[in-house]
């Protein structure tokens, strides 16, 4: 963990000025081409669920500034972001999971797949230490509809500094298959541009072949 040097960071004004808003949150809904990630995972009998979220998390470690957090009145960059997110069960309740990040997707995998196990044995949110952490990303999906808009549940904590990610189910369009994607980011830490190289980064991931 690095901290950042605010008097003589670049964004020192921008940090300051965004920290003082009640809501300093902000956000990008989009859509992504899924198509090739989708056929290549069915192809190899792997999830897509794992394929995109191990893919977004390349993304997400790819941009330094998804890596700033906000601890203790100082700014922070993390080596390394991990993944969190959410897992339903089949009485409609649903879980919290922490994979640890790794550029190898059988290695993440494998551990995202053991959490899932957990989630469907277990009741309630199922929190723990590591989803309190501020070194990883959440992640959320609603795979029962496609969105082109999005909200989420905020407690206003100006230090709040954790971004959001959620994917939704992917529309058919003549022929191709577009993921629905939200990024939802602290602006004194984030820009704009930050979450576009994300999303660029992201469907470049989803257009590469995976070994």
């Amino acid at each position: 963990m690095k901290i950042i040097d605010i008097d003589r960071w670049n964004r020192k004004e921008h940090y300051h000025f965004f920290s003082k808003m009640d809501s300093p949150y902000f956000g990008i809904t989009t859509e992504v081409d899924c198509t090739l990630a989708y056929k290549r995972a069915k192809e190899k009998g792997e999830s897509f669920f794992a394929t995109y979220l191990h893919k977004s998390m390349i993304a997400v470690n790819a941009v330094e500034e998804l890596k700033y957090r906000i601890i203790e009145e100082k700014v922070v960059s993390f080596p390394n972001i991990h993944a969190g997110a959410t897992i339903g069960r089949k009485d409609g309740t649903f879980g919290f999971i922490f994979v640890n990040f790794s550029s190898n997707f059988q290695t993440f995998n494998t551990a995202l797949q053991e959490e899932i196990k957990a989630v469907h044995n277990s009741t309630g949110l199922r929190l723990n230490n590591d989803d309190l952490s501020k070194d990883l990303i959440r992640h959320s999906t609603l795979p029962w509809t496609s969105f082109s808009g999005l909200l989420h549940p905020t407690n206003f904590n100006q230090k709040e500094s954790v971004p959001k990610i959620t994917f939704g189910k992917f529309s058919i369009r003549e022929g191709k298959k577009y993921l629905p994607v939200s990024i939802e980011a602290h602006h004194g830490l984030v820009d704009g541009l930050h979450l576009a190289r994300y999303l660029n980064e992201f469907q470049t991931q989803l257009d590469k072949y995976q070994d």
